[in-house]
């Protein structure tokens, strides 16, 4: 085997999303993540470019769990040419499954809809990808286990290693000729309502680790007293508590939470409405996977039946007409599509109408905007006032803080050769760089967008 190995650094370097980073070697071109950038327009125009290595050189995508911004280009680089198997954990697979599914028809949904109402310039508007390219995509899935080394050549084995953070999350351990990659992926909360606290790796020779949060603790505010309160509020004002959910885990944390507040007599029997069908089939992989997470069979069930599920768009409208006092948990997260625009679209404009955001906001979304308090919103084409009282909980975050991610690193017993901080905004990189430095005295480099950089093995 020659060497060394070249970094190419795709995505996630010095923004948040877009995960893709391609180790090339004499043996193996490997691709750890296949994401999607997300937020701000000049990042969403990346999805469109071609990569700037060939997709039929990559031999194959190892995942480390099954967000967009993780998996949503893999339809992309099958449709360029990549032949190779995709594989990941179980459940991280099955979520990937129905997330590029529902992604693909949202975005058939919306090219159709831009087309129809005439606010696009593009002449037609056109999918990022269809149905068609994501079912080639899922026909590339490979399952593996987690703990168990595979090997992928001669000098080339991996490991994935349980993460908290999502269903089927881990890190990713590359042993490349004697020399240890670790990849952090997106690591998870070590005290989470749902998820048994991340594994920690303990030999690095270079890191890859996520910055999402690497400039801040999460509030040690009281969820239970927070979301109980709005709640009681709701009902006073004889409005709706629209919360916009991430599909995977915030939407069935939240669940979680309502139904215990319900159970422990904190809240009135409110109607609760979950409006995601990407999120229900999510609910349903709780079921099927049970040991990776701390939900007992009883507690599933009894949740479930708490709550009433929306499985079509005509019960999205006879909801929105309901007059009572409702919580509606609708996707997506960050108020970038989904069904919550057809809540807010009726609901936004008035005062007695709540939206809480649940977690992070990239720059660029509607999330973000909200959250910084512009007085209107736009979406389908149009402008529509922000009437609604706009509340935020961040540590209801399923990434890891900055206590957390220093905590993740405790059991490395080497110093790392190199560090490459990832996934973050340029703030969180800095701030999280001179943390490290401090902590632990260990030297980390911030990569940008298109980097590459070449590791003597």
């Amino acid at each position: 085997m020659d060497n060394y190995v070249i970094i190419h650094f795709l995505g996630g370097a010095s923004v948040v999303t877009g995960s893709k980073f391609l180790l090339e070697t004499s043996e193996k071109n490997i691709l750890i993540d296949c994401g999607v950038f997300q937020g701000l327009k000049n990042l969403r125009e990346l999805n469109w470019s071609f990569l700037p290595v060939s997709a039929k050189v990559i031999d194959v995508v190892l995942l480390t769990h099954g967000h967009l911004d993780h998996v949503g280009y893999l339809p992309r680089l099958v449709k360029h040419g990549f032949n190779g198997k995709i594989i990941g954990t179980a459940p991280t697979l099955a979520i990937s499954e129905i997330i590029l599914r529902d992604s693909a028809k949202i975005h058939e949904e919306e090219a159709e809809k831009a087309n129809k109402d005439k606010y696009t310039k593009h002449q037609p508007a056109l999918p990022f990808y269809n149905l068609v390219d994501a079912e080639k995509a899922i026909s590339h899935f490979q399952a593996e286990v987690t703990d168990k080394w595979i090997s992928l050549s001669k000098h080339i084995a991996y490991r994935f290693q349980y993460n908290g953070h999502i269903l089927g999350a881990t890190f990713i351990e590359l042993d490349i000729n004697g020399k240890r990659f670790v990849f952090s992926g997106d690591v998870g909360r070590f005290n989470d309502y749902l998820l048994h606290a991340p594994k920690k790796p303990e030999w690095a020779d270079i890191l890859f680790i996520e910055s999402t949060y690497g400039n801040k603790l999460h509030d040690t505010e009281n969820i239970e007293d927070i979301l109980s309160n709005l709640i009681k509020d709701t009902i006073n004002k004889k409005g709706n508590l629209i919360i916009p959910s991430f599909a995977v885990e915030r939407l069935q944390t939240l669940m979680y939470l309502i139904w215990k507040l319900y159970q422990k007599n904190k809240i009135p029997n409110i109607p609760v409405f979950i409006d995601s069908p990407m999120g229900n089939r999510v609910l349903e992989l709780f079921k099927h996977f049970p040991e990776w997470h701390k939900l007992t069979h009883s507690d599933y069930n009894n949740m479930c039946q708490h709550i009433t599920i929306i499985t079509s768009y005509k019960e999205t409208w006879k909801t929105i007409d309901d007059k009572r006092s409702k919580i509606i948990i609708a996707g997506s997260g960050m108020v970038t599509g989904g069904r919550v625009l057809t809540y807010l679209q009726q609901l936004i404009d008035i005062p007695s109408t709540t939206i809480l955001l649940v977690g992070y906001q990239a720059e660029g979304t509607r999330g973000r905007q909200l959250k910084d308090g512009v007085h209107e919103i736009r979406f389908f084409g149009k402008y529509y006032p922000v009437k609604a009282q706009v509340r935020s909980i961040e540590s209801l975050s399923a990434h890891a803080d900055q206590g957390d991610l220093l905590n993740w690193m405790t059991n490395i017993k080497n110093i790392p050769e190199k560090i490459f901080l990832i996934h973050g905004e340029l703030n969180a990189l800095d701030a999280f760089r001179l943390k490290i430095k401090d902590t632990y005295n260990w030297n980390v480099t911030i990569p940008k967008l298109g980097d590459v950089e070449k590791i003597i093995l």
